[in-house]
């Protein structure tokens, strides 16, 4: 946790120092002078350009034509919005007064796998008093004896007293599913608090690099970053973490994160990537740009920005969705008790 942190510190510290040099002449508020700072931007300091072979100066080509100087705010946003969109990045937004633009074929051309109607009203109950809640994390023990936390977000902060009481409630069971099916991410803060209760030593999970100069390749050497066993309660048992396609950015990285501990199987579809660490800069309109800066890498030194694959893959199955059948869960319940392996 503490090496991560450090991380993130020297990230800070580095990127500002880039941003102040983005370009040596200043550009005018226009709409070329706003088209060329952010092509500046992204050229500059976007992480993924050579991994994704991204031809920059060919976007930058097809994408100019398109500028006028009588065109409207609207009009301009749109272009550069869709210019953004070519990096195919869910990190990367465009903010203004007036609207966001945002990536999401990411997870629209891939099964959902997840249907939150079954899992609300079948598994964990429709009334409150069916399943327990604390911080964001909805969990109960099924009548099989295997645990549930569902974490929908984490952009909900967890504490290490919700995560006591928690595991305290969940000791008793024979095994324990972990869903983070749809969780777009969040705060990485929280994905590393909940994996810290998985291991009991200290686990190396994958390198961070950061930018250190305006080229596509101008990178650091590669920063490990491990997993630290929390001092507090820690799960003993096998664990199964859903995940789909839409379980991306700090749930990419959790999902990694679990996936190096020995007693965690993840199960269920890809996850949707959103590797890189953000960090945000502006036009001179007052526009601002969030982009993936520092490439995050597994333990094997391999990209995961495309996403990270389960150990066991399962769809969600047609017919079990149409009698609110979550094929996921169950498949995840009879592994966790030994009555089910892939062949």
């Amino acid at each position: 946790m503490m090496g991560l942190l450090k991380k993130i510190a020297l990230l800070i510290v580095v990127l500002p120092l880039l941003s102040s040099c983005i370009r040596e002449e200043e550009v005018t508020n226009t709409p070329q002078g706003n088209f060329e700072a952010l092509w500046k931007i992204i050229d500059e300091q976007y992480c993924f350009l050579e991994y994704k072979q991204i031809d920059w100066n060919a976007i930058h080509d097809k994408y100019s034509k398109l500028i006028t100087n009588t065109m409207s705010s609207e009009g301009l946003f749109e272009v550069l919005g869709n210019m953004l969109n070519e990096l195919k990045d869910g990190h990367v937004n465009l903010a203004s007064a007036h609207n966001v633009s945002y990536y999401d074929a990411w997870y629209q051309d891939y099964p959902r796998n997840f249907r939150e109607d079954i899992v609300e009203d079948v598994y964990l109950g429709k009334a409150s008093t069916d399943y327990r809640t604390a911080a964001g994390v909805k969990y109960k023990i099924f009548e099989d004896n295997i645990g549930y936390m569902r974490y929908e977000s984490f952009s909900s902060g967890i504490g290490d007293g919700n995560l006591d009481e928690i595991l305290s409630y969940l000791a008793a069971c024979n095994g324990l599913i972990i869903d983070v099916r749809s969780n777009g991410g969040g705060n990485v803060t929280n994905s590393t608090r909940i994996a810290a209760r998985f291991t009991n030593k200290k686990v190396l999970t994958g390198y961070i690099r950061h930018k250190t100069g305006k080229g596509h390749n101008d990178f650091s050497e590669p920063y490990p970053i491990e997993l630290e066993p929390s001092n507090s309660i820690r799960w003993q048992k096998k664990v199964v973490v859903l995940t789909n396609r839409r379980s991306y950015s700090a749930t990419n990285d959790f999902v990694n994160q679990m996936s190096c501990l020995p007693n965690v199987t993840i199960m269920g579809d890809n996850t949707g990537g959103g590797s890189g660490m953000p960090f945000t800069s502006e036009l001179p309109n007052g526009w601002t740009v969030r982009f993936s800066a520092s490439p995050h890498f597994s333990v094997d030194m391999e990209q995961i920005e495309w996403g990270i694959e389960p150990d066991i893959k399962v769809d969600m199955d047609k017919a079990d969705e149409a009698n609110h059948i979550d094929t996921i869960i169950e498949k995840a319940r009879a592994f966790l008790k030994g009555k089910w392996m892939p062949e």
